[in-house]
């Protein structure tokens, strides 16, 4: 008889019917396709010995050979030069990928300290999820005497959906104990939610809308004072100059000295 993985087996014969409902055929229920697992080992650059024991912890928890990453560029201030090891990675696919999803759900999620449930920002907006363990001794096959070091790890579970929801929930079906919502927190999230959707201050500007200072400007239209100059229009002391017109006293002198000439004569 062939050898299925336990999830496998769940998610052909169960999540598969639970999900299927809200689809219009069978193929378009999301999958998970793989499970990576990265942990980076910062202090290699001084300890060689402390990535040779990543890479064989690494190798323990998953069943599968670890691979080494290593430095693309050189950095000066971290000793660090470019084709140097800094950490460990793990692709997991098939019936490995089940078997450690069984694993770590089952075993090593119970072993955390203060294990509350798994939040659910880690999804990173196209269907794929993302989990931290600060402590490898999480897992069972790492006995603590031999620990040189304790390092954390950070597992991605990448499905063939590109919505957070769906994978929220194919998760959830294959077992991950994701952190319930408290009933605080709904009646928060009710409170907040009408405030986004109505905002009246951003939609009405009336004073924008109306203006009426620069509509009506009753002091540019009415001049008073430029259209009415009494001064300027009546000037009586030039228009009545009664010395100029009417010299008596010079007409008389006139007289006086045209007489004296014809007296001479």
């Amino acid at each position: 008889m062939e050898y299925i993985p336990r999830l496998k087996q769940k998610y052909n014969s169960e999540i598969i019917n639970n999900l299927k409902k809200s689809y219009k055929s069978v193929m378009q229920v999301p999958r998970l396709m793989k499970i990576s697992l990265n942990q980076g080992v910062g202090n290699a650059v001084n300890d060689k010995k402390l990535i040779e024991a990543a890479q064989q912890e690494m190798s323990l928890i998953t069943g599968q050979k670890a691979v080494l990453t290593k430095s693309r560029k050189d950095i000066s201030n971290f000793k660090l030069r470019k084709g140097m090891p800094v950490g460990v990675r793990v692709t997991l696919r098939g019936d490995r990928m089940y078997e450690f999803l069984d694993r770590l759900v089952t075993s090593a999620l119970p072993r955390v300290r203060d294990f509350q449930g798994i939040p659910e920002k880690g999804f990173d907006g196209r269907g794929n999820y993302t989990l931290g363990i600060k402590e490898q001794i999480a897992f069972p096959e790492i006995s603590i005497d031999k620990v040189l070091k304790v390092t954390g790890m950070d597992i991605t579970f990448v499905t063939d959906t590109d919505s957070d929801d769906e994978a929220l929930t194919l998760l959830s079906e294959l077992g991950l104990p994701f952190k319930k919502k408290t009933k605080k927190q709904e009646a928060s999230l009710k409170e907040e939610s009408p405030v986004e959707e109505e905002s009246p201050v951003e939609e009405e500007f009336p004073v924008e809308e109306e203006s009426p200072v620069e509509e009506e400007s009753p002091v540019e239209e009415e001049s008073p004072v430029e259209e009415e100059s009494p001064v300027e229009e009546e000037s009586p002391v030039e228009e009545e100059s009664p010395v100029e017109e009417e010299s008596p006293v010079e007409d008389a002198q006139e007289e006086k000295e045209s007489n004296g000439k014809e007296e001479d004569k």
